[in-house]
This record gives structure tokens, C-alpha cells and sequence, in this order.
């Protein structure tokens, strides 16, 4: 029998080097991934990590694109980290994703084609409240019934994906689209768009407001009293009953905040580099911003310098599929090899393994 004992003294260094270490052997046991697909592992490694960043080919373009992709990774995962602080695991913001977009864009094509100012930032208002009523959900079943809201949350981005279905073949539809699938592109309404902020580019709102956002959450994580009640409660459970506070009212902040920054990252993709409600609208950035959150410890700035190494794989695996031809899954699985391996380093960090016999 397996036992895992904590450490009493975690060594803070070790901890550090989690993300490093995954990140390393991702390149090691993806190289060998590659290779059985027949692909030149060093070409494959090289054009995901290096050739973005570095090829005068490409970097003009990939620069940018690594800030556009990053951005709602960036905007999710921030949300994300608050909950996992608190021991409040909402593993459901794909959901919440879509709901925001779905949200916010049905009160902008409501309104087509009138054109006032106020449209889009009501756009945005609006976004977020689907994304906070979607993780409402799962916060009232938790405060209520004490249903597990890993459970509902993940769940609820199914019942999500089919409203975004509903939407796409049905209320959303583009009544000039000749019977295509999919809403009115919001790029050619101008009082609904998010338009770039650095011509030629694609740099928009979203990634502005995701830099915002660091700011924002290390002042709340490290000068305010929210963050340490979070903290608290996420290490010491019994304590935080102890101080006097009510635990359910921060499960319904922390759920309820993560779903409004994933309901801002889904209405600024909407209105941004996707232009519209699609079948194929979402693309897993709420579950890929799981692997952000704990690759940047939780921590604004890491979370930073996580999304935009996550988001460096998604501009370098596109790369790999059309020089290389290396299939769409490989670089899927290449991303979730970060998790597992950040998981399995953490193990052994933070717990002894001791073996019994039965």
C-alpha cells in the first residue's frame, strides 16, 4: 500500500523549479513522441519554442499572435487562481468561456445595425454576467447541498458546448449567411467590435486588460485582506471557521469571479480574433488555462510568464502542423504533458511516499 505523508518543510527552491522541470521534460518525452510520428524531434522542439520568437520568417507575425492567444489564457487562469488558493476547484471555465460569449454577443446582434458607442462596453458588461451566472451554478450547490463543484462545474461546460450549438444552427444564426452555421461576423459591425489597438497586429482590448489584471490580482493575492482570507482558507480550513468568517460567502466570490474573467475572455474573443459564434467558437482555453495556473504557482506573475509560454506552444504547434504536418492531437497531448509532469514533480516535493504492507 501507498502512503503519501506531507513534508513538514517544503523546500521552497524545489518548488521553483516545478515549471522548469516540466517544461524540460515535455521538450525530452515530446522529442520522442515526435520522432515515433515521424518528425524530426529538434526541428519539431526548435519551430514551437525558438522559430516564434527568433526567425525573422516568422517572429513578425508570432510575436503578436503569442499576446492574442495568451491573453484569455492569462484572463482565466487569474480567475481560476483564486478558487485553487481556496481549495475551490471550478474546473469549468470552458463553460463559463462560452456562456460569456454567447452572452454578450446575443445583446450586440440584438441591437444590429445600430450603431452607438455604448453597445460594446454593454457587450463586455454583459459578457462577464453570463460567465458569472454560469458559474452561479455550481457556487448555490456547493453553499446549499454541498454538491462537489469540480463535479457540476465540469459538467456544465457540456450542457454549454450544446447551447453553443443551439446558437450557431438556431437563434444566432446569420439570417444572410445563406444557411451556414454560425452568427453575423462582428468584425463588420463596427459598434460590436473589438477592434486592433496597434494596426496590423491583432493586439487588442483583451490583451490590454489581461496585463491590467496582473496588476490587479497580485495587489489583491499580497495587499489585501481578500487574498489572505484566501489563502487561509484554502491552507487552514479550521481557522478560517475559527476567525468568525462565513466560508460560503468566499466560495461564492472565488467561483463567482473566476466565471466573470472567463466570461471577459470569451466576450473579447468573440468580439476579436474569432468574430463570431461558431460550433468550433471554443478551443479549450478554459481547460488549457488549468495548466497556466498551476505552471505559474498560482501566482499573477507566473500565471504572466505561463500563459505566454502556453500560448508560444499553441502559435509554434501551428507551426509544426503546416510545415511540419505533425497532427493537431500530438500538440495537444505535447500541453498536457506540462500538467502531468508539473503534478508528478510536485508529488515528490510536497510528499514523502512511504510504502505499507497490508
Amino acid at each position: 500500500m501507498i502512503q503519501l505523508i506531507p513534508r513538514e518543510n517544503v523546500s521552497p527552491v524545489l518548488s521553483l523549479l516545478g515549471p522548469l522541470f516540466s517544461i524540460g521534460f515535455t521538450m525530452l518525452i515530446g522529442g520522442i513522441l515526435f520522432y515515433f510520428l515521424g518528425v524530426d524531434p529538434f526541428a519539431a522542439i526548435k519551430m514551437i519554442f525558438w522559430d516564434p520568437l527568433m526567425s525573422e520568417t516568422f517572429s513578425t507575425y508570432s510575436i503578436p499572435q503569442i499576446f492574442i492567444k495568451g491573453a484569455p489564457l492569462i484572463l482565466i487562469a487569474l480567475g481560476l487562481s483564486v478558487g485553487f488558493k481556496a481549495n475551490i476547484w471550478n474546473i469549468g471555465a470552458e463553460g463559463q468561456y462560452i456562456m460569456g460569449a454567447i452572452f454578450g454577443a446575443s445583446f450586440a446582434l440584438s441591437l444590429y445595425p445600430l450603431e452607438s458607442a455604448f453597445i460594446f462596453p454593454l457587450m463586455v458588461f454583459i459578457g462577464i454576467a453570463g460567465g458569472c451566472l454560469w458559474s452561479l451554478i455550481p457556487a448555490i450547490l456547493k453553499i446549499r447541498f454541498n454538491v462537489n463543484e469540480i463535479l457540476v462545474s465540469l459538467m456544465l461546460v457540456y450542457v454549454a458546448e450544446q447551447i453553443l450549438a443551439l446558437a450557431s444552427l438556431g437563434f444566432l444564426r446569420n439570417p444572410d449567411g445563406a444557411g451556414f452555421p454560425g452568427s453575423r461576423n462582428l468584425s463588420q459591425y463596427p459598434s460590436a467590435s473589438n477592434s486592433e489597438l496597434i494596426l496590423g497586429t491583432g493586439i487588442h482590448l483583451g490583451v490590454v486588460l489581461s496585463l491590467f489584471m496582473i496588476v490587479f490580482f497580485y495587489i489583491l493575492f499580497f495587499r489585501h485582506s481578500l487574498g489572505f482570507k484566501i489563502k487561509l482558507l484554502g491552507s487552514s480550513p479550521k481557522a478560517y471557521s475559527f476567525s468568525g468568517q462565513n466560508p460560503n460567502k468566499l466560495i461564492f466570490i472565488c467561483l463567482t469571479l473566476s466565471g466573470g474573467l472567463a466570461g471577459l475572455a470569451g466576450i473579447m474573443e468573440v468580439a476579436g480574433p474569432a468574430g463570431q459564434i461558431n460550433i468550433d467558437f471554443n478551443v479549450g482555453y478554459g481547460f488549457t488555462a488549468i495548466i497556466v495556473a498551476f505552471l505559474g504557482r498560482l501566482n499573477p506573475i507566473g500565471i504572466l510568464f505561463a500563459g505566454l509560454v502556453m500560448a508560444l506552444t499553441y502559435v509554434g504547434g501551428e507551426l509544426t502542423q503546416f510545415m511540419l504536418n505533425l497532427p493537431a492531437a500530438a500538440i495537444q497531448l505535447f500541453q498536457g504533458m506540462l500538467l502531468f509532469f508539473l503534478l508528478s514533480f510536485d508529488l515528490f516535493v510536497y510528499y514523502k511516499i512511504r510504502l505499507r504492507g497490508n
